[in-house]
């Protein structure tokens, strides 16, 4: 079924802080839009919105036809305790929720409650229309084409990041939706994965609004984009892809800038001339006193003309000033000004592996020989599930090995933001858990220093482990300015960043003059980064790429 998804004046908020106001949006067949804007300007709760999940402020949502199918999946999919893989993808997929209607239908029917019939037959249609019929037989297959080895019938929790990411998109390719609102898709997927997920969105029937950090995957796959611009409090629909986004919006700030000045040059002139105007009044009226004793009254006459003149054309000035179109000054959007301070250099050597091997169930990893010497650069590529996140742990001598030798150089100081951000996961204040990581730095400092990532007073107490993913990440990435690194590791650092602190975080790696080991599906960051090496990491093999 095709289906249309309309928004009419929507306002949302968090707590006494506005998000948007009057926002319109039609989300129609093969649409696919984009939604951009910086973290806390309200994209996911826009989705929520659209989803029917939460209640706008103001305005209305209109589905249409109303027995249309909406699939909100959101970031980071939970992971139920006992829950199975097949119970994920039926969840995930609707058709759970589908098959729970059609029971209580079932029921009605044996019990012939009124109007039991039409239930019966509403229900049927919208489990078929969402894949309930066959979903096993296509998660089978689905779950085969993505390498996801697992059992369908293995507990969720017990699955790696990797395998979670498999399930995620697998869910995804399994949906049959009328209309998609898709948060972050692209996170914890590997060059494989995007791929899918490109072809899927590109292929896709519904209407579809997307959130996402990858660049690449929005230059491939949007028609729209949706901005929702965080420091002018302004929604702007451009029309074309991403790319022309990019350009349309620069061209606005631009000019929008240029309104400004010309106003404000205007404005000032015109004030300016007021003021000696005003000035050659008052200069005219104090002569005017002084000579008023004498008799001539031609004089007289004559200044008292002039000042008269003089107030006539201030009034005029002023006037002009008044009726200039008001033209508002472009607020300045806050940026992540990010710097890696740097510890003095390690050893030549900064890290090494020797016939390194290690177990972890079906998984055998190695044997691996490697040498990281100071100020390598490198990429470390590979699949979901190769061993890339435990190469980093072996080099850093946090996973040990089953045999063979890991040696950390002399004089490392490593500096990492990991897949799950885990140093700021507890249930312990931010800025506690900040000080613990930077004993030597004053409470006041680590205030100071986390304002600049945007995490400002109203995180800093809040248990790290309530933070959103894109506030953890930041976090991390402050905790690379407060302390002095030369071995900075980076385990898909632009998961749940938004896109501005990404290309701040490109401009930081550049100025970098450590070692980097850099583990990453982000083309553009991959092509951004000046890197030395490319490591890829195949079935726990590392092999120079």
């Amino acid at each position: 079924m095709t289906a249309t998804l309309v928004a009419k004046n929507l306002a949302a908020g968090h707590g006494d802080r506005a998000l948007f106001a009057g926002l319109d949006l039609v989300v129609a067949p093969g649409d696919v839009i984009g939604l951009v804007g910086a973290n806390g300007a309200g994209k996911s709760t826009l989705l929520r919105l659209l989803a029917g999940l939460a209640t706008p402020e103001e305005g209305e949502l209109r589905l249409s036809p109303a027995t249309a199918t909406v699939g909100h999946l959101p970031q980071e999919p939970d992971r139920r305790p006992d829950e199975t893989v097949r119970q994920f993808l039926a969840r995930r997929t609707g058709v759970d929720e589908a098959q729970r209607l059609m029971d209580e239908a079932t029921q009605a029917l044996v019990d012939e409650a009124p109007g039991a019939d039409d239930a019966y037959a509403t229900s049927l249609e919208r489990w078929l229309d969402l894949g309930g019929a066959d979903l096993d037989e296509r998660a089978e297959e689905v779950a085969g084409q993505l390498g996801l080895s697992v059992g369908l019938d293995q507990a969720m929790t017990s699955l790696s990041g990797g395998q979670a990411a498999r399930a995620g998109l697998a869910s995804l390719l399994l949906s049959r939706y009328d209309v998609f609102l898709l948060d972050e898709p692209t996170n914890d997927l590997d060059l494989a994965g995007l791929e899918r997920l490109e072809s899927f969105v590109r292929g896709l029937r519904a209407g579809t609004v997307v959130v996402s950090h990858d660049r690449e995957f929005l230059t491939r796959t949007v028609t729209k984009v949706l901005e929702l611009d965080l420091a002018q409090q302004q929604i702007n629909l451009y029309g074309g892809g991403y790319d022309a986004y990019l350009e349309e919006r620069d061209v606005a700030r631009r000019h929008a800038r240029e309104e400004f000045e010309e106003y404000a040059d205007k404005k000032s002139a015109l004030e300016s001339r007021a003021q000696t105007q005003r000035s050659w009044m008052d200069k005219g009226v104090k002569n005017a006193r002084r000579k008023a004793t004498d008799n001539d009254k031609i004089g007289r006459k004559f200044r008292s003309e002039s000042s008269e003149k003089q107030a006539a054309k201030a009034r005029q000035t002023q006037r002009m000033i008044e009726r200039l179109d008001v033209v508002d000054e472009p607020r300045k959007e806050w940026e992540l000004r990010m710097e890696i301070a740097a510890a003095p250099r390690s050893g030549s050597v900064v890290a090494s592996l020797r016939d390194a091997e290690l177990v972890r169930g079906d998984f055998r990893f190695g044997p691996v020989t490697l040498q990281i010497d100071w100020a390598d650069r490198i990429a470390i590529t590979g699949v979901n599930g190769s061993g890339k996140s435990t190469l980093l742990g072996a080099l850093l001598g946090r996973i040990p090995l089953d045999s063979g030798h890991a040696t950390l150089g002399s004089g490392v100081v490593v500096g990492e933001v990991d897949q799950a951000r885990a140093l700021f996961h507890g249930p312990e204040a931010l800025l506690d858990a900040f000080c613990a990581a930077v004993p030597d730095t004053e409470p006041a400092e680590v205030r100071t220093l986390l304002a600049k990532f945007g995490l400002k007073a109203d995180h800093v107490l809040r248990p790290a482990a309530t933070l959103s993913p894109g506030e953890r990440t930041r976090a991390a990435l402050a905790l690379l300015q407060g302390r002095g690194v030369n071995l900075l590791v980076l385990d898909e650092p632009t998961n749940h960043l938004d896109l501005p602190a990404i290309e701040q975080l490109e401009s930081a790696l550049d100025s970098y003059n450590g070692t980097l080991l850099l583990v990453t599906h982000d083309r553009r960051m991959l092509d951004a980064v000046k890197t030395t090496r490319r490591l890829e990491v195949a079935a726990g093999k590392v092999a120079e790429a």
